[in-house]
């Protein structure tokens, strides 16, 4: 007697399963392991917007995508609807991957997302990834600590929160001079201008500056300026966002192709 075959589904996980995983900064091979494992194990991904196709691609043929974009100075998924579905589809007894741009704990809002379903009663599996600020001036072949030029690093964001004052960039400009730090500001084209007046109070003119568009990707692009011209590199290179500034020191003696093939090597 013939026994009939059923159809294959994919592998479900006990109810409440939920996992926050990092994408890194956007270049396929630079996923984890185990971020790639979470992937292509999930029923239910919960995609951002700066996740490339490429990365979603490794999800099972039967795993329900959803695309909740968030990006700064464009139209967002609320976070409160993404922390619902989040939520309900762990209810539902699917395997969830809330798939972030680079490291879910470095300005992607994830502990927020842990907090909310840690008080439903939902366990939450972090798995980090590459952030974007280490990428983008890796990119440059260059470190983010150096022995002789930076002793520590700073990662800090470029955009408020709505009712807020934001960074004390005075404060922070005189900590890296003092402490030979490097700053790494994760959303700061849109606030430039200001982010350059206010460190320049604390930081010389001359302080290498460098600005990273799409690290890691075959679109990405670069220019290396100094800090008293961080707004007008900004603007003549028609940088945009999702792009990283990268200030201190480490960025002396770079070499990088700043738009229309030119070569600009800081001293």
């Amino acid at each position: 007697m013939n026994t009939p075959t059923s159809t294959p589904s994919l592998p479900r996980m006990a109810p409440g399963s939920c996992t926050l995983v990092g994408a890194g900064p956007g270049d396929p091979e630079l996923l984890t392991l185990k971020a790639l494992k979470a992937i292509q194990a999930a029923t239910v991904l919960l995609v951002d917007d700066l996740v490339s196709d490429a990365i979603v691609a490794h999800a099972a043929p039967g795993a329900r995508i959803v695309h909740v974009g968030k990006r700064g100075g464009c139209k967002s998924t609320p976070q409160a609807f993404i922390e619902k579905l989040m939520l309900m589809a762990v209810r539902d007894g699917e395997r969830v991957v809330r798939l972030k741009g680079g490291d879910p704990f470095i300005f992607g809002r994830g502990g927020e997302e842990v907090e909310h379903l840690r008080a439903a009663g939902v366990q939450v599996e972090v798995i980090n990834g590459i952030t974007s600020g280490l990428a983008a001036v890796t990119s440059l072949g260059l470190p983010l600590t150096h022995r002789e030029h930076a002793h520590g690093v700073v990662f800090v964001t470029g955009h408020a929160r709505p009712g807020s004052s934001g960074t004390d960039w005075r404060a922070l400009a005189a900590t890296a001079r003092d402490a030979r730090l490097t700053l790494v500001i994760y959303m700061g084209v849109s606030g430039a201008e200001r982010i350059q007046q206010e460190l320049l109070t604390g930081l010389p003119a001359s302080t290498p500056v460098a600005i990273i568009q799409n690290a890691s990707l075959p679109t990405q692009r670069q220019a290396l300026s100094t800090l008293d011209r961080l707004h007008a590199t900004i603007v003549e290179q028609q940088l945009a966002s999702p792009s990283v500034v990268v200030v201190g020191d480490v960025l002396r003696g770079v070499e990088a192709a700043c738009g229309d093939g030119l070569l600009l090597k800081l001293a």
